[in-house]
This record gives C-alpha cells, sequence and structure tokens, in this order.
C-alpha cells in the first residue's frame, strides 16, 4: 500500500512540473537583435544581376583596417574590400537548375547608414558604381559593404535559387531581405535566412507544396497556444483511440481553413486592433476548453467546438504564414491548401505522441479523473495569464471608426463565417441521422435476436404428428 502512495504520489509530481515547466517555457521568450540584409535578384537575357547591402559587423573575415576610435581607414580599404566580395560570392549562393553560378563581375563600395540609395534597384546600381567616398568617415560598427555581381546564365527561364550562410550561428536572426525582378516586370519580394535552405525565385508548383506542408507541420509544432488548446482538447479522451479523435482535429483544420484562405485574399480588417484581438480570443478558446474539461466534457459534440474555435485559430495562422506567403510565387492557393495539410499532419503527430503519454501517466493514477482535472486546471491557468496580458493590450489600442471598406471586409467574413457554420450544421446533422440510423438496425437486430418468430408449420402436417404422438 505505502508503495502504490509512493508511485501516485511521484506521477502526481512529474505531473504538476511538466504543466509548470511547459507553463514558463511559453512565457519565457528570448529575441536576440536581428540583422537585416537588403538585396536584388534581376534576370537579363543573358546574365543575373546580384546588389546587396551588408553591415560591416558581419563581414569580420574581410578584416577592414581601422583606427582606435573603430574609423575605418578609407585610403587602405580596397584589398578589404575585395576580400569582402569573395566573401559575399561563397555565402550569398545563386544557382542555375542546381549549378552553383559564379560572379563574372565583382565591385563594391563602403557605405554610411544614412544612405537611403537601396529603396530602388536603379539608385542602388547607380549608388554602388561611383565607388567609395573616401572623404566621409565610416565606422565599422555602423557602415554598410554594398557589393555588385554579374552572373552569366543560360537562359532567364532557368529555375534559379537563392541561399546564403553568411553567419550560420545566427541561423534565422539574420534575415535576407530579396527583391527578385523577372524580364516581365514582375517583382516578388523575399525574406531568406540561414536556415531557409535554397530558396527557389520562381517556384513550381511541387516545389510550393513541399514549402508549405513543410511550413504548416513546423508551424503548428513551434506554436505553444494552438498546442495547449490540442493538449486540453485530447486530456478528458485519453483512453480514447487516436481514430476517435480525428473528426475532432479534422473539425478544427476544416475550419481555420475558411478563415487562414480567406485572410490570404485579403478578407480580414486592416488596423492595429484586428491582431490582438485574435490572439485574445485564442487564448479564451483554450480557457473555454479547460474550464469544459473540469465540468462537462462531451466528445460527441466537443468537434463542433474545436470547429468554431478553429475559425479565430485560422487568424493567427495566417498572421503566422504573412512573410511564408513570399514563397508560393503563383500558386496562393495551392500553398494554402498545402499549409493546411501541414497542419494536420502536424496536429496528428502531436496527439499521437501526447494521447499515450496521457494514458500512461494518467492510467496508472487511482484518481485518474481528477488528475485529467488538475493538468485542465494548469492549462487554463496558463491560458487566463495570456487572455489578461493580452486583453490589456487590446485595451490601450485606439480603436478606428468602421468605414465603407472595413464593413465590407467584416460582411464577406461573416459570410464566410456563417458558410462555415452552416456546413457544420450540415454535417452534424448527416452524422446524426447516420447514428440514428445505426441505432435503430442495432435495436432491430437485438429484438429478432432475443425474440426470434415463430416457425410456420402446415395445419395437417402438425396435426398429423401430435395424433400419431398422441397414439
Amino acid at each position: 500500500m505505502r508503495r502504490h502512495l509512493k508511485k501516485e504520489m511521484a506521477t502526481w509530481a512529474v505531473l504538476v512540473a511538466a504543466a509548470l515547466l511547459a507553463a514558463r517555457a511559453a512565457s519565457a521568450h528570448e529575441f536576440p537583435l536581428q540583422s537585416v540584409l537588403n538585396a536584388f535578384v534581376r534576370l537579363e537575357p543573358d546574365r543575373a544581376e546580384l546588389i546587396i547591402r551588408i553591415p560591416l559587423h558581419l563581414l569580420a573575415g574581410a578584416d577592414f583596417p581601422a583606427e582606435a576610435n573603430r574609423e575605418l581607414q578609407l585610403d587602405q580599404s580596397d584589398p578589404a574590400s575585395g576580400r569582402a566580395l569573395a566573401v559575399i560570392a561563397q555565402t550569398i549562393q545563386l544557382r542555375e537548375d542546381g549549378a552553383l553560378l559564379v560572379p563574372s563581375l565583382a565591385v563594391g563600395r563602403l557605405s554610411l547608414p544614412s544612405d537611403r540609395s537601396f529603396e530602388s534597384y536603379e539608385e542602388a546600381t547607380a549608388w554602388i558604381g561611383r565607388g567609395t567616398d573616401r572623404t566621409t568617415p565610416v565606422y565599422a560598427d555602423q557602415g554598410y559593404f554594398d557589393a555588385h555581381l554579374t552572373y552569366p546564365i543560360r537562359a532567364p527561364s532557368s529555375e534559379f535559387t537563392l541561399q546564403t550562410s553568411l553567419v550560420p550561428e545566427m541561423r534565422d536572426h539574420l534575415k535576407v531581405y530579396v527583391r527578385f525582378l523577372t524580364l516581365d516586370g514582375s517583382a516578388r519580394l523575399f525574406e531568406i535566412t540561414s536556415v531557409s535552405g535554397a530558396v527557389a525565385l520562381d517556384p513550381r508548383w511541387h516545389q510550393a507544396v513541399v514549402v508549405f506542408v513543410r511550413e504548416g507541420f513546423l508551424h503548428i509544432l513551434s506554436g505553444i497556444d494552438h498546442l495547449l488548446f490540442l493538449l486540453a482538447l485530447a486530456v478528458p479522451f485519453y483512453r480514447a483511440r487516436l481514430v476517435t479523435l480525428l473528426p475532432i482535429v479534422t473539425s478544427f483544420t476544416l475550419a481555420h481553413s475558411v478563415t487562414l484562405i480567406a485572410s490570404a485574399y485579403g478578407g480580414v480588417p486592416a488596423g492595429e486592433w484586428f491582431a490582438p484581438l485574435v490572439e485574445t480570443l485564442i487564448a479564451t478558446s483554450i480557457v473555454y476548453m479547460a474550464l469544459e474539461n473540469v465540468l462537462a466534457a462531451d466528445l460527441g459534440r466537443r468537434w463542433l467546438v474545436t470547429g468554431a474555435f478553429g475559425l479565430v485559430h485560422g487568424f493567427g495562422f495566417a498572421a503566422g504564414l504573412t512573410q511564408t506567403l513570399q514563397f508560393a510565387g503563383s500558386h496562393l492557393l495551392l500553398a494554402l491548401v498545402s499549409f493546411n495539410v501541414g497542419i494536420e499532419l502536424g496536429q496528428v503527430a502531436f496527439l499521437m505522441a501526447v494521447v499515450p503519454l496521457l494514458r500512461l501517466v494518467l492510467g496508472r493514477l487511482a484518481t485518474a479523473r481528477l488528475a485529467a482535472v488538475v493538468l485542465s486546471l494548469l492549462i487554463g491557468h496558463q491560458a487566463w495569464h495570456w487572455l489578461l496580458e493580452r486583453a490589456d493590450r487590446l485595451q490601450r489600442i485606439e480603436w478606428p471608426t468602421p468605414d465603407g471598406p472595413t464593413l465590407v471586409v467584416l460582411a464577406r467574413l461573416l459570410v464566410a463565417v456563417l458558410a462555415a457554420g452552416g456546413l457544420a450544421w450540415l454535417a452534424a446533422r448527416e452524422v446524426g441521422r447516420r447514428r440514428d440510423s445505426a441505432l435503430t438496425r442495432s435495436m432491430w437486430a437485438t429484438s429478432r435476436h432475443v425474440n426470434p418468430q415463430p416457425v410456420r408449420r402446415e395445419p395437417g402436417r402438425a396435426t398429423g404428428q401430435g395424433e400419431k404422438a398422441r397414439g
């Protein structure tokens, strides 16, 4: 008895500690300073042009000569400029059909932080062509190095990719903003980091599918608020089979697909108030789910609840997808569908890991129901803090006066939500009809088994057999 009590207490301790650590990790975000690089890639019939501006502190290998006060010795900077161009050619890699391009021409210059030449490709090209101004002081921890590299290419219709490995230890905190200019005059904006890999500047449809399935999978697994929502969803049903939870998860995915696609096509209001409102509603959804676990968790209608909150979470997914849509190229709708597929796969993977773990931990407790309640309360406690913080930020925002365009967007959004709700109602009605039909068939089969119908016999044969038996 004592051993069982110790085991029970140890399991409780692990359960509470894990929940507290998860809550602490959810609120402990540290964001280091980011370094931003601006670049252009332009295609011509026989060449590709790369123009890029890099902060000098990222080019430590170039070793620009400087005075004790960090002022660069501009009259002795030409060898360092050559080394900087070599570093850029090695770490900012442009490929054509997978083959690494080697620049045939490379020029560069030093610039001040106050320069605004990179607002357009033409201005940046002309600025770099003038060479370094040796009369204006430039400091090593404040200046920029601007480079213009020219690459021979086979054809502008080839598949071009860009990849950066400059300062790889900075991972996604070093961002390269690239404006890709094609022959037909169109332009696309990309945000690339050292973890982005080789980014297709004009992606094919299958490349967009791969990129966005991966992004959706990683996005759901890195979003702590969405994971807590899924955890709260699964806690009271830890004994259920995973296939039983799939309709609930799928309803969540289908619902957030509606608002995600609507957001991508401009179907959300503009303004600083909308994103904080969505974040507040997401925290509210977790609190509600936790309270429902404590009071009355019904597996039969849980998919309707998750579907309703999925509409809210879709706006949150859209906010995180804004920068990633640059990699869709001309395949926006396909990219959105692929992103949702990735989210669905991520949710299933999370539940495949969490549900057996909950079954293992809670199944060892004699007070499993109480443990599920406590875990739900811990989840709700963390979400409640998020709710208060986000609601406080929301209150400090100046709400705009509704105008015509905003009302039109809200009306379209309302139509989309009502359409999704109507589909959910029809689905629920169909599920209920099939369930009632299955129950009726089951009851009829049971009734026939318990009260079988008497076998009819021919009257004459029955009477004759009876008389023979009596004789």
